[in-house]
């Protein structure tokens, strides 16, 4: 549906009209005009002239120019903000040998062939205010203009009606876009997924006839894409359509390993639909926790067993681990990425059972995983659950660890929370190391405990040593009894947190 009450930012107007008055024709134009008409505010502001860069740049001498595509840099700043606007002489480019630059741009005079050379229809539009003349040319009729709220819109592949419909669509023939540039065929992908757009059928058909050229991309202009899916709200549905589109196997041709592998037991899915199930399921918006549930089981077809009738994945975890580390290497993650999605892979088949598992055994666990990944292993063994075909995403056991996770992390009620220690006791009253600074700092704790505002160290060391002239026996009783009551009260405090008893 278009927005009716749509807006272009002063500054940007601005931009516009200084062109204008400078005699030039200018418009905005591509993503941030389909944004607009669908009432988002863009990210990116693009703004398109028939101005070479050099006439730009008298317009605008603060602007930057380092590049061949007739692309200027016009930055607007004030006072905690700042962006950037690209201002773009109208190009038609010709020759893609590498199947994702031009070999040549050529710099035109008609908006028409800028609008051209576009991907999508809804990229291929053209936006300016009913104020200012828009020049009818040959290929530009009166037909190809519409009206929205105070803006005209030069539509020639019907952007707006495919905006409508929320249908994306290549501009001319397919084939051709996505013989230009590959990359175009995962990134109507990325676009369909992040609109809630249904790719137009002939649109989807050249992508899987044209699929083979995403061999051609470079790694990392395919990494940026799958992470914009993975941040997308439909990501489950992205990595479906890149298999669907026969373009995965171009992306992740380990995770296709599992398609029409069976799995037992608990699992009613084959290895593949659980890795897309759990990605759909996975209840963090991180994409590297849902990069990691799409690939958890990544091993599971290298290492399928029948012992006694059944399919087991010893191990799978280790080996799946070995394989996403490859991967990330691959497609040139950060090591910062790369090691978190390894841990959690690494670390998903974790062994938990109420009353089996102690404090120190949680404790190396988090030592193993780190502590900032845990809610994120929790939310991966989640998406695995739930993309197994459980009902239930978060049993009393998942609970339970939370609790106990919470309950070591916080190490609640600790002499280590006061603003002294055994040491600075046995200096400053010559005390030798024994039971008596133990029990001191407990009653010195308990006093805390009652009065935070005790906590200062003059206080303390006061205290101690009018405390080591007393029956610390008696003291020492009142102290674990105190000390006990907060623990208790605080541990029901977490269990009740998470459900727990």
């Amino acid at each position: 549906m278009i927005e009716k009450n749509i807006q272009i930012l002063d500054y940007v107007k601005n931009i516009v009209n200084k062109l204008e008055k400078s005699g030039f024709e200018a418009f905005v134009i591509g993503g941030c005009v389909r944004d607009i008409l669908r009432g988002k505010i863009p990210k990116d502001w693009d703004i398109t002239t028939n101005a070479v860069p050099e006439e730009i740049l008298k317009v605008f001498p603060d602007g930057k120019y380092e590049n061949n595509f007739g692309t200027v840099l016009v930055v607007y700043e004030k006072k905690d903000f700042k962006d950037v606007v690209e201002i773009t002489t109208y190009r038609s480019e010709q020759g893609y040998r590498d199947r994702r630059r031009p070999d040549k741009v050529a710099f035109e005079k008609d908006l028409d062939k800028d609008l051209s050379r576009r991907d999508f229809t809804v990229n291929a539009m053209a936006m300016k205010s009913k104020k200012s003349k828009i020049k009818l040319s040959e290929n530009i009729k009166e037909r190809h203009i519409k009206e929205v709220s105070d803006y005209l819109i030069v539509d020639l592949f019907g952007g707006v009606k495919d905006i409508d419909k929320k249908i994306l669509r290549a501009v001319g023939e397919p084939i051709e876009r996505f013989k230009e540039d590959s990359l175009r065929m995962m990134r109507a992908i990325r676009l369909a997924v992040e609109l809630d757009f249904e790719l137009e059928p002939k649109t989807g058909r050249a992508i899987t006839k044209m699929a083979g050229g995403l061999k051609f991309i470079a790694n990392e202009r395919i990494k940026d894409e799958l992470i914009k899916i993975l941040k997308s709200e439909n990501a489950y549905k992205g990595i479906k359509m890149l298999y669907e589109h026969k373009l995965l196997q171009y992306i992740l041709p380990e995770l296709e390993a599992g398609v029409g592998v069976k799995q037992d037991r608990h699992h009613i899915y084959t290895v593949f639909e659980h890795n897309l199930l759990s990605l759909k399921h996975c209840p963090s918006k991180d994409w590297r926790v849902r990069f990691a549930a799409l690939t958890h089981d990544i091993a599971k077809p290298q290492t399928r067993k029948i012992i006694n009738g059944i399919a087991t994945f010893y191990n799978h975890e280790y080996l799946g681990a070995k394989i996403v580390k490859k991967i990330t290497k691959r497609l040139k993650f950060s090591n910062e990425d790369a090691l978190k999605i390894f841990s959690l892979v690494k670390a998903h088949m974790f062994y938990y059972n109420v009353g089996e598992v102690t404090e120190s055994s949680v404790r190396r666990l988090i030592k193993k995983v780190g502590e900032e990944n845990l809610k994120d292993l929790i939310d991966l063994r989640v998406a695995d659950r739930l993309g197994s075909g459980v009902p239930k995403a978060k049993p009393y056991k998942l609970r339970h660890l939370e609790y106990m996770m919470k309950k070591v992390r916080k190490d609640p009620i600790s002499v280590k929370m006061l603003k002294m220690n055994g040491d600075i006791l046995m200096k400053e009253l010559k005390l030798e190391p024994g039971p008596k600074i133990g029990a001191i700092m407990d009653v010195l704790l308990s006093e805390v405990l009652d009065d935070p505002k005790l906590n200062i160290k003059k206080y303390l060391l006061e205290r101690s040593v009018e405390l080591e002239k007393e029956d610390l026996d008696k003291l020492r009783f009142l102290a674990k009894e105190k000390i006990e009551e907060e623990r208790e009260k605080e541990d029901d405090e977490i269990k009740n947190e998470f459900w727990v008893k």
